[in-house]
This record gives structure tokens, sequence and C-alpha cells, in this order.
């Protein structure tokens, strides 16, 4: 008895002691205990970091088109343009975090230093907007106007929000692909835990953003613009406070080293043998030996088809490495297969990314043409006055519960699934945990068109429902705004397929050297959504406006015809639609060695 007793001592200290399988190490850069870091305890603090980071950066983003209008003094064409593009801006700086993440700094540094500099943009903006900009105090409301601003102002104004687009922009990709890592995806528990991650990490994002859309949103619709942007930077401050105290918990990847030299190499090593044949299988290709990948550290990656011609830089010659030991002495001459299959893995990857874009740009319109479509229209009930940008909470709402419906039919109850199975028998074929990503990525398509439909419906019957006087366009049409539920509702439903999805697919298909990268191309889908909303917008402009005709969407909305750019919007996210349907039937998903994941094998079925 007293011998079981030892062993079973020895054990559990055996059990606390496991190091994890998937390589992440801990602050030391030890090798990480499972029993000491990660899991749910370090994922709910990036969890509870996203949210109120999140409030912080919705804090300034969500009514940014009214302050642009009501104290900056640009018209409603003008600030929706401003921002789409200071909004691609953050997107953009996404691809800046990834690479240093991946390349040099890792991802809690990364997150870190960038949180840091959101921060104090959010600070700056806080300040002028106290000092100079929202003057005479209480003005940038509905009716009192602001005063103009000199070019020293405008420019601490600009130089404050871009600060905050870099600081939100390079955090972004990183903290979703960090929260990731805190869960061993090679351990099956684990790796269940890792994927619903995702889902609740987007859940956070529209939490935190709820706050923002309603008490925020208020405040400063009644002229309060300092004080929300105060609240805005105390929320970032103690993100990062938080995500800081979390330090000795995380689990790390160590970055892989710059990945724009290893394409590199592989385009070189090929072109360099570019008369040899390629030969029919890939068992004769160039690979390291071992469990790893000696040119990143990753795990391998089984040779695919499709390419072909980046298969010669894994072809062996004389003149690279000898046939018996297989040393190579030339990276920019041979390359393992496994650096040949991370530029497949983007190649495949970019065709599926770039049909996300234009979804993009029909979720970007909630930020800005939303928004002016409720501030013209019957924004009171009673004595109260609803903010047209509060009206973005129905689309958190709509998220938090598609997210718990979701989870619940498709992965955790198996009850459910049956009750569905007539519906998505086939479209389940393809993996026995439910929808694929590029099959619910599809589906986020479809509901865009429809909430492109229901809002051109919605602006249809306002510009019938006029007043007779309107100054300034708030209030302009006798029609409620909450008519404009159902379009937030649906944009809200296509984004848990969308942008859920997308997180899940860009992680999983990444190569471990470019994970955040896989992040960061969801975020710059967005970017370049807000810069072809932009440019649509003032093409359309420019299309529309005659000599009587001010154009579709003028400063007065009574004017324009707004109904018109949401169907044509429609109308291009249906050729979207079907451009992406044939990328994805033609994706081809990774395979690492030594995983046999029901997801390599998926297919995108109609």
């Amino acid at each position: 008895m007293f011998d079981q007793a030892i062993n079973d001592m020895k054990k559990n200290i055996k059990e606390e002691e496991t190091s994890t399988l998937d390589g992440t190490v801990d602050q030391h850069g030890r090798p990480a205990i499972r029993r000491r870091t990660g899991t749910w305890f370090a994922g709910i603090l990036i969890l509870v970091n996203q949210g109120l980071a999140t409030l912080a950066f919705f804090g300034v983003g969500v009514n940014l088109v009214l302050f642009l209008t009501r104290v900056m003094g640009q018209d409603n064409a003008e600030a929706a343009n401003s921002v789409s593009k200071w909004t691609g801006t953050v997107y953009i700086f996404s691809l800046l975090g990834a690479f240093l993440s991946d390349s040099y700094w890792g991802r809690y540094k990364t997150c870190a230093i960038f949180q840091a500099i959101f921060v104090v943009g959010l600070v700056s903006l806080s300040l002028s907007s106290y000092i100079f900009l929202v003057k005479p105090a209480g003005c940038g409301d509905e009716q009192t106007p602001c005063g103009s601003h000199s070019s020293t102002q405008l420019g601490l104004f600009y130089l404050s929000i871009y600060l905050i687009a870099l600081g939100n922009g390079g955090y972004q990709p990183n903290i979703a692909t960090f929260g990731a890592d805190q869960f061993d995806e090679e351990d099956s528990k684990e790796g269940h835990y890792k994927v619903a991650f995702f889902s609740y990490f987007y859940l956070a994002l529209n939490l935190g953003s709820l706050f923002s859309n309603t008490i925020l949103s208020y405040f400063e619709d009644e002229g309060m613009w300092a004080l929300g942007f105060w609240a805005s930077a105390g929320s970032a401050t103690l993100a990062l406070v938080l995500f800081l105290l979390g330090t000795p918990r995380y689990r790390h990847f160590t970055p892989r080293g710059n990945p724009l030299s290893r394409f590199g190499q592989v385009v070189v090593a090929a072109a360099r043998k570019w008369k040899v044949e390629v030969p029919q299988s890939g068992e004769d290709l160039f690979e390291v030996s071992g469990k790893k990948c000696s040119n990143n550290g990753g795990r391998k990656i089984l040779h695919t088809h499709g390419f072909k011609f980046l298969d010669r830089a894994a072809i062996i010659t004389s003149k690279e490495c000898t046939m018996q030991a297989k040393e190579c002495h030339n990276p920019w001459r041979i390359c393992p297969v496994t650096q040949v299959e991370e530029v497949k893995c983007v190649l495949r990857l970019l065709p599926i990314w770039l049909c996300t874009i234009l979804y993009s740009v029909v979720f970007t319109q909630m930020a800005s043409l939303f928004v002016e479509q409720g501030a013209a229209m019957k924004t009171t009930i009673s004595s109260f006055h609803i903010p047209p940008a509060s009206m973005s909470s129905f689309d958190i709402l709509s998220v938090a519960t598609f997210i718990f419906v979701y989870r619940q039919m498709f992965w955790l109850h198996p009850c459910y699934r049956r009750v569905l199975d007539p519906l998505v028998t086939r479209l389940r074929k393809s993996s026995p945990r439910g929808l694929t990503e590029l099959q619910r990525m599809g589906i986020g398509l479809i509901i865009a068109i429809v909430a492109m439909v229901a809002a051109g419906i919605v602006e249809h019957f306002r510009l019938k429902h006029p007043q007779k006087t309107c100054t300034n366009c708030d209030g302009s049409s006798s029609l409620s705004i909450f008519w404009q539920v159902p379009q937030y509702v649906l944009i809200g439903a296509s984004e848990v397929f969308m942008y859920v999805g997308q997180l899940e697919f860009f992680n999983a298909q990444a190569p471990d050297g470019l994970k955040s990268f896989g992040s960061a191309l969801c975020m710059t889908s967005i970017s370049l959504g807000n810069y072809v909303s932009s440019l649509l917008v003032s093409v359309v402009m420019k299309i529309s406006t005659r000599d009587e005709m001010p154009g579709w969407i003028p400063g007065n909305l009574n004017r324009g015809h707004l109904d018109n750019f949401y169907f044509l919007l429609a109308a291009l996210t249906t050729a979207d639609l079907v451009v992406y349907v044939i990328c994805a039937k033609w994706y081809k998903y990774i395979k690492f060695e030594g995983i046999n994941s029901e997801d390599n094998n998926g297919e995108f079925r109609v």
C-alpha cells in the first residue's frame, strides 16, 4: 500500500512536469510545462485583454464618422472615405506586426510593444480633443457646430488617430495567434480548446465593442467626445496591464526567421534549374531528416501536386548535394520540400483571401453608411434620442447569439447535429466535425448579400417618408431607425461564418513559421475592403453626379439614392460568391507529417 502511494506520487509529479508536445517554451526559453503554463488561465487573460482593447478601439472608431462631420467639418462622402482609409490603414499595419512577430520579436513582445503605442495614441487624442478640438465646449452634438482648426491642430489629430491605427493594427493579428498558442494542438483535449478559442475570441471582440457602441456612443453623440476618448484610453491601459500580469503563465513559439528570405531561396533555386525535368512524385525530392524542418524549426509539410515548377527547388543534383548524405550546402541552390510547400501554401491561400475582400466592403458599411443612414431616420422614442452608431449593438448581439448557436449545433452537442442532418448532410460529408471553414465562409457571403438587399429596401422606404425640412439631414425621415435592425442582425450573422471561419482557416492552413501572417491575412482583407469601399464610393459619386443630380450619396441623403449603392454591393458580392466557390473547390489543404486531420482532406461541396 505504501509502495502504491509512492508510485502515485511519482506519477503525479511526472504529469506535473510533462512538457507540451508542440514545441512551445516558457518565458525563460525552457520547454513549457503543460500544467504550469497556457490553457484557459492564459487564454481567459487574453480574451479579457482583447475585450478591453476592442472597447478602446471602437470607442474611437464607431463614432469617428460623426466626429469628422460634426467636429472636423467634413461632409458625409468625405467622412465616409476618411473612415474607410483610416480603418484600412489599421489593418495594413497588421502585416507589419505579423512580420515582426514571425521573424524577430515573437508574438508576446510584439503584442506588448504595439499595445503601448496604442495607449500613447489614445492619450494624445484625448488630450487634443479636450484642449482644442472640441471647442467651444459642448460642441459636436447635433445642434452646436465646432469652430475651425489650425493646421497644427489638424496635424496632431491625424497623428493621434494614426498612432491608434499603428498600435491596434500591429497588435490584432498577433493576439489572436498568441491566444491559440496557449493550447497544444498535438494534445487531443487542448486541440479541441484551440478551435473553440477562435469563436470565443471573436465573441470577446464583439462584447468589448458593445460598451463602446452603447454607453460611449451615447456620450459622444451628445458632444462629450473628450470623456469618451478618455474612457477608451483607460480601457486600453487596463488591457495592457492585465496582459503583462499574465507573463509567467504564457507559452511561446520562438520566431522562425525572415520568411521573405525563405521564399526568395525557393524562387531562386527553382529558377536556377528551370531546364531540369520535374519528377512525377515527391519521393525523389530533397528533405531534411528528423521530425522538424531545419530551415525554420517547424513541422514538416508533406509534398503536394500543383505549382510543380517550384518543385525544381528541391531537386537534388550533383551541384548542390551528395546523393548519399543529402547534405545541403547552399540554400539558394536547393531547398527542402517543406520550404517549397510553404510557398505553395501561401500561393493557394491568396485566391481565397482575395475573395474575402469584397465581403469586407460590405462589412465596412456598418461603420460608415449605415450610421449616416440611421442619422437620416427618426432617432427618438418619446424624448429619448438613440445615437445612430449605437445601432451596431444589434450586430454585436447577433454575433454573440450566432456564435453560441453555431458552437452548440455543429461542435458540442451531437443531438443538435442529428436534428439538422437532413439540411446539412451534403455539406458535412467533407468533415465529421461539421461545416468546414471554407463552407462557413461561403455561407457568410450569402448572408452578406441578403443584408445588402435588406439595407437597400429600408433605404427605399426611408426615401418615401421624408420630412418637409432638412437642415443637416438628421431626422429627415419619419421612418424609425429600428427598421435598420434586420441589416445589422444579418451582418452579425455573416461575421460569425466569415470572420470566425477566416481566423480558423488561415491559422490552420498557414505554415508554422507564418501563423501570425495567417491571422494578418484576415485583417488585411478588412483593410483592402475599406480601401475598395472608399474607391467605390468615389467612383459611384463621380458617375452618378450630374447637373441637377447630387449623386447617390450626397450630404442630404433625401436627395440621393443610397438604396442603389446597397443593391450594387449585393450584385458585386453575388459575383464574388461565384468566384469564391470556384476557388474553394480548387483549394488543397496543407498536410503536416504525422498528423491525420480530417481537415487535411477537407473539400468544398455545394
